[in-house]
């Protein structure tokens, strides 16, 4: 039986705790949230899970964590879990464009003997992309597009009238680490597909606002020495938060789920 704590109570949180609770070889034993919050993580638990806002003050050493609270929870707590040796999965892999935040959880990680795993989060591809890079890739182009009012409170409102729109307009373009920087909240899909192929600064971004589009459009495409793929996903939110990629909450699952397996796609 393994021990699991998650960081966060979000929509993808409680998602990934009802599937804990469905097992019967992984157990919920802790809620780690923000100081000063405790009290919201309280009114999403359940039963009588423990709730800290540090990994240290949990009464149950956790056997792994879960990051499914975002950028903020993977600064804030994610050294001391891998420093801790403690094994850490992350849904935030667009914290990771911060130079200063990778070396230290890198540093973390080494002292701890443990490791940080980003899941796939709302992109796919990553595995063909991880390969691919074995044998050198020449080209990796990630096109975003959503609907205008999926781009309000970003640099998109500064560029193009999201209320006047009648066609696709492009709105960024340039490398993964400018788009993490300038769109946190988009980072996540962009920074997985950096750091499974070549960097931040090699990986190209396009940003689009598109009046025609329903759900979330997430297009990748590839060129190396081993050939090109592409492939494009039209994803959706979570019913109970529209900020939140469903496939993101699933990803969590998938990984927890594998880790049980004796068989593994590798």
């Amino acid at each position: 039986m393994k021990h699991v704590a998650i960081i966060g109570y979000g929509a993808i949180a409680r998602y990934v705790m009802t599937a804990i609770a469905e097992r019967d070889t992984v157990t919920l034993c802790g809620i780690i949230g923000r100081a000063g919050r405790l009290e919201d993580a309280r009114a999403c638990a359940p039963g009588a899970i423990a709730i800290a806002d540090s990994v240290g003050d949990l009464p149950q050493r956790p056997d792994l964590v879960l990051d499914c609270a975002g950028h903020a929870g993977l600064r804030e707590h994610g050294p001391d879990i891998l420093a801790a040796g403690i094994d850490l999965y992350s849904v935030s892999a667009g914290a990771l464009a911060d130079a200063d935040l990778y070396r230290n959880l890198s540093e973390a990680a080494r002292r701890g003997g443990t490791a940080l795993r980003i899941v796939s989060g709302a992109i796919g591809g990553l595995d063909i992309l991880s390969a691919a890079r074995q044998g050198g890739l020449t080209r990796v182009i990630y096109r975003g597009r959503k609907p205008p009012a999926s781009w309000r409170g970003t640099p998109a409102e500064e560029r193009i009238d999201l209320d006047a729109q009648s066609e696709a307009q492009v709105h960024f373009r340039g490398t993964a680490r400018q788009a993490a920087a300038l769109y946190p909240k988009n980072a996540n899909v962009t920074a997985s597909i950096a750091l499974a192929g070549i960097g931040f600064d090699e990986t190209e971004v396009e940003l689009i606002s598109d009046p025609a589009c329903r759900e979330n459009r997430h297009e990748l495409a590839v060129e190396g020495a081993f050939g090109s793929f592409a492939i494009q996903i039209s994803g959706r939110a979570m019913p109970d938060n529209p900020k939140s990629s469903a496939l993101t909450a699933m990803s969590m699952v998938d990984t927890l789920a594998r880790l049980e397996d004796a068989i593994r796609i590798a």
